[in-house]
């Protein structure tokens, strides 16, 4: 009888220790922390995927996270118009918002303009890569055409796109219409001003030749240093007098192209 007891003891004892054993192994599973990706190149600030911004001291030293307190998809310090932010990590966090960035807008944009560049994997690497400083953002090739410089904008480079948001990348731009053969670096100059080679591709859409062409209803795609233009009501009839041009090939776009029968659009500054 005291063996059979002794056992029962012994066997309750292995069960209980399983029992204790087992509980352990399930309440660590979960524990492990996420692990954050973030911005990384901040002096002060970064910004982490999951859209929260916060004082590089304060991140947690395992995870890389934020720590979830302000806002989350903060946009402080951006135009909501242009898309645009005074400053890179809220920039990315603005963007990391899902109802300003959608899944289709990224997906198939390409990294960099050759053909062989890659796509973006992910909302937060579009963010990151659309945020930092970008051509398109200087003037003069050394200085920032404004405070609001880091922009994570997908509009596109042809016909369609929103032409708002299209002109608030022209802010501190002087657009003028030149005379008939006249070049941009020539329209410019009798402003006393500079054309501005990299805002050609922002003229270079229908939706803005129309705000200052009367382009007649007509816009087509064409191939020339002139582009855009207008074609000169008195030209010839096979070059569609009246209508407006651009250019689908970006390398072709120049500050002193012209041609004797159009009008070109040009950015000043």
């Amino acid at each position: 009888m005291a063996k059979m007891w002794f056992s029962f003891l012994i066997i309750n004892s292995l069960l209980f220790h399983f029992s204790v054993t087992t509980r352990a192994i399930r309440n660590g599973v979960g524990l492990e922390k996420q692990i954050c990706r973030n911005t990384v190149q901040g002096r002060y600030l970064l910004s982490d995927d999951n859209g929260f911004v916060c004082d590089a001291l304060t991140v947690d030293p395992d995870s890389r996270c934020c720590p979830e307190v302000g806002d989350k998809f903060s946009c402080h310090g951006c135009n909501l118009l242009s898309r645009c932010c005074n400053s890179y990590e809220y920039c990315v966090s603005c963007c990391l918002n899902p109802s300003k960035t959608l899944q289709h807008q990224f997906i198939k944009m390409k990294i960099a303009k050759p053909a062989t560049a890659g796509t973006y994997e992910n909302v937060f690497d579009f963010c990151a890569g659309r945020c930092r400083h970008n051509s398109e953002s200087v003037v003069h090739e050394n200085a920032y055409l404004s405070d609001f410089h880091h922009c994570f904008s997908s509009t596109s480079k042809y016909p369609g796109a929103n032409s708002t948001l299209l002109e608030a990348r022209l802010n501190g731009i002087n657009v003028v219409v030149g005379r008939q053969g006249e070049s941009c670096d020539s329209v410019c100059k009798s402003t006393g001003q500079s054309c501005v080679p990299n805002k050609l591709l922002v003229l270079n859409q229908c939706d803005i030749m129309q705000k200052y062409m009367r382009c007649k209803g007509a816009c087509f795609s064409s191939i020339g240093a002139d582009q855009p233009a207008e074609v000169v009501d008195n030209a010839p009839r096979h070059l569609n007098p009246g209508a407006c041009l651009y250019t689908r090939t970006q390398s072709m776009l120049s500050c002193d192209g012209s041609h004797q029968h159009t009008r070109r659009l040009c950015p000043c500054a």
